[in-house]
């Protein structure tokens, strides 16, 4: 009886010590990481998407946000917004510059540079961060010193804080140097902390690390068994990222000036105008991010005024070439950038040009076509109308004619004899001024009168 007691305390302490187990597992889930692919011009969209995973991550206290970067750059506002709410990220912030073959230029060098880690995929490279002009005119030479001063101390504190390459830093600003994984790695001290080939690689490599923060606390990383969260852009991050593309900002910008057009030709129509207005609207929030020569926009203008011109001036074409040469050169310089990212295609530029121009064209013919044609309608369609005089006409005396199914008072500077075929050549209130035309085609017969304007 003894060994009964001894047993059941024994079975207690087994399920305590089991019950105890599970209990830290509970308390110890899986660490959780948040990534988010930002392969993109860096634009207040761009911004936004980042901010709202950072803030996403730290609601869920996760262990890392991993920010995968391809960029060739954006504008310097936003870019600081970024990195402000990086440095005060309570999740450690991780960028990696890949897939292997892209680059993080311009502000996508001073986002690495601020990241808690910074990780590189192979053939790679980052750098090149000069300021330039986001309207993309050449800056005097004040400007651009104070510009690029003001960036190169950005690119040097955030370089020295995080134990970085600051003379590296500072030349790839003022110089517009740019490193490839190897250089950023194999440099004194790194501009980089490691490399990786992919996400899981970087995981692989971050877990157990010990992190410097940028208020100078330290933090040791666990990623293994990670649960990762892909952070997703909104429709509306994702619309406006798809508007600043430069193709896109492009086609509204042609599709504005188009739609203004034939609202101006034809009064009314509402729908050219308002759809036109909206692309325009569009079009010009993307100017806000894009290099945008106005010198480009100008001479589309020019173009699309030269067309408008053809209605007034008879140039025999001359003026629609003109428009073309302009449409055509506007669209090549409208985009001021070294980055083929930032440029209209001119795979889309030629098609669009040509596509515009002569719908343009199209447009200017059928307006001229019309105007050349003779009314029909009202006192200006009687002129030159044949008609017969039912009385005798004397110079100075009134008679009448029939014409236009009519009869109307009529007075001639020669004499006409009753019967003879007349020509309207002015019209006078109700009074016609006719001449003999003994050579036109008499009415049909069965063109009787109905009514008599002068009674």
């Amino acid at each position: 009886m003894t060994h009964v007691p001894r047993l059941f305390a024994c079975c207690l302490s087994t399920l305590l010590v089991v019950l105890a187990g599970l209990s830290v597992v509970a308390s110890d889930p899986a660490p959780v990481v948040y990534t988010a692919n930002v392969s993109a011009i860096i634009h207040p969209a761009t911004a936004e998407y980042m901010i709202q995973t950072l803030d996403r991550a730290n609601a869920e206290h996760a262990s890392a946000v991993v920010f995968v970067l391809s960029t060739p750059g954006g504008l310097v506002d936003s870019t600081r917004d970024i990195i402000s709410r990086m440095l005060a990220s309570k999740a450690p912030v991780v960028v990696f510059v890949g897939p292997a073959g892209v680059r993080a230029a311009s502000a996508g060098f001073l986002i690495t540079l601020a990241a808690d880690v910074a990780v590189m995929a192979p053939g790679t490279h980052i750098g090149a961060a000069h300021p330039v002009s986001g309207a993309g005119e050449k800056m005097d030479e004040t400007e651009a010193k104070k510009n690029a001063e003001d960036m190169a101390a950005y690119a040097r504190t955030l370089a020295a804080k995080r134990g970085r390459n600051v003379a590296l830093a500072d030349d790839a600003v003022r110089n517009s140097k740019a490193f490839t994984d190897q250089e950023a790695l194999s440099a004194t001290p790194p501009l980089i902390d490691f490399e990786a080939s992919d996400v899981r690689d970087l995981l692989k490599k971050l877990d157990g690390r010990t992190v410097q923060r940028f208020d100078g606390s330290s933090i040791v990383v666990h990623t293994a068994g990670a649960r990762v969260v892909p952070s997703e852009m909104t429709w509306r991050q994702r619309l406006l990222g798809v508007i600043a593309h430069p193709n896109i900002t492009y086609i509204l910008l042609s599709l504005g000036m188009l739609g203004l057009v034939v609202e101006f030709w034809h009064p009314g129509a509402v729908l050219p105008g308002v759809a036109g207005g909206i692309c325009l609207l569009l079009a010009f929030y993307a100017f806000q991010v894009l290099p945008v020569n106005y010198a480009g926009v100008l001479l589309i203008l020019f173009g699309i005024t030269l067309f408008v011109l053809e209605l007034k001036v008879a140039s025999y074409g001359l003026l629609s070439a003109g428009g073309v040469i302009a449409l055509v050169f506007g669209s090549l310089i409208l985009m001021s950038s070294p980055m083929p990212e930032l440029r209209v295609s001119l795979g889309l530029i030629v098609p669009v040009a040509l596509a515009l121009s002569a719908i343009m064209m199209f447009l200017v013919r059928l307006t001229l076509a019309s105007q050349r044609r003779r009314p029909t309608t009202g006192a200006a369609g009687m002129v030159d109308e044949l008609g017969r005089a039912l009385t005798a006409i004397e110079p100075g005396t009134a008679g009448r004619v029939a014409t236009h199914g009519e009869i109307w008072r009529a007075i001639a500077a020669e004499p006409v004899a009753e019967g003879e075929t007349v020509r309207v050549t002015d019209v006078d209130g109700l009074t016609l001024t006719v001449r003999r035309d003994v050579a036109g085609m008499l009415p049909a017969a069965g063109d009787e009168p109905r009514r008599d304007p002068g009674e």
